[in-house]
């Protein structure tokens, strides 16, 4: 581990792909479960299968627990989506006799492919065997299948409709004006550390936090690539600042953040380190709901 005022003093803060966007000043979360309940539902009360033995069909959705959101980070959707699902379908033979039996989906979700979704077909309690199951196996489950593909589909087209603004030669639109900007920049701020703040987002931009505690200059600002600034505890000597360079790269769907500072105070090493690790990433990661490792 890198050590502060020796070498390349760097911290690594690890956020999940399922966060909301911290490193833009900007991010975009819907929540979709209720869309996705009743898009759930329509998709598969259209289940219907039919052989010369009879017709299988899903008469209801009995259980249908979970969540799904969308977040757009960095101008990338990010989606979310856990479900655990159990229907009933209803068989009717060729001669007109009726079976009920179930459909068990326990594990849709964004970390498995539609085709690795468990899906358990069963007849009720006290059914006798018929030939129908094996319909319901076969060319039900297929549709059903078909009906998460749709269902995963249009949540990734249909229901993001506004989440990214149009492109201007290639490059995003801002999501909003100036104004609106830095009062978002400002709140978000206000947020996780629980203390008001002032922040002149921009390069040779003042910025107060934790009620003064800390105060300092933005020196260089590069969008979704680096913060670098002049920071300073009220206690130091005063005129006396540290230079702090936070650094943002994307590794497998992660987001790295390195944290380099130079020019801290020797005695004030681990006080500083402290307070980077409880004002500004604990804070975060309670306040956005991140996952967070700092080595």
């Amino acid at each position: 581990m890198a050590k502060w005022g020796e070498g390349d003093p760097r911290w690594i803060v690890e956020q999940r792909a399922d966060a909301t966007n911290v490193n833009n000043w900007h991010w975009t979360e819907r929540d979709a479960s209720n869309w996705s309940s009743e898009k759930l539902k329509t998709l598969f009360l259209a289940v219907r299968a039919e052989n010369a033995d009879g017709v299988c069909e899903v008469t209801e959705v009995s259980k249908l627990d979970g969540e799904a959101s969308i977040n757009n980070r960095k101008g990338k959707l990010i989606f979310f989506y856990e479900w655990n699902i159990k229907l009933a379908w209803t068989g009717t033979s060729s001669s007109g006799v009726k079976y009920k039996g179930y459909v068990e989906i326990p594990n849709l979700s964004d970390e498995n492919d539609v085709d690795e979704v468990e899906i358990t077909v069963s007849l009720a309690k006290d059914e006798p065997d018929t030939t129908l199951l094996a319909l319901m196996k076969q060319e039900g489950v297929k549709q059903i299948v078909s009906a998460l593909r749709t269902y995963v589909s249009t949540l990734k087209t249909e229901f993001t409709q506004g989440m990214i603004l149009p492109t201007v030669n290639g490059e995003q639109s801002d999501p909003a004006p100036c104004p609106i900007r830095k009062a978002e920049e400002r709140k978000m701020v206000q947020a996780f550390t629980h203390s008001p703040a002032v922040v002149e987002a921009d390069k040779g931009g003042k910025f107060q936090l934790l009620d003064g505690t800390v105060t300092g200059e933005f020196t260089e600002l590069i969008s979704e690539k680096q913060i670098a600034m002049k920071w300073r505890f009220k206690s130091w000597p005063e005129g006396h600042f540290a230079m702090i360079t936070l650094t943002f790269a994307d590794k497998f769907g992660e987001t790295e953040v390195h944290l380099e500072g130079r020019g801290i105070p020797a005695s004030e090493e681990e006080r500083t380190k402290e307070g980077w690790q409880r004002y500004y990433f604990e804070g975060i990661k309670q306040t956005f709901g991140y996952g967070a490792r700092l080595f």
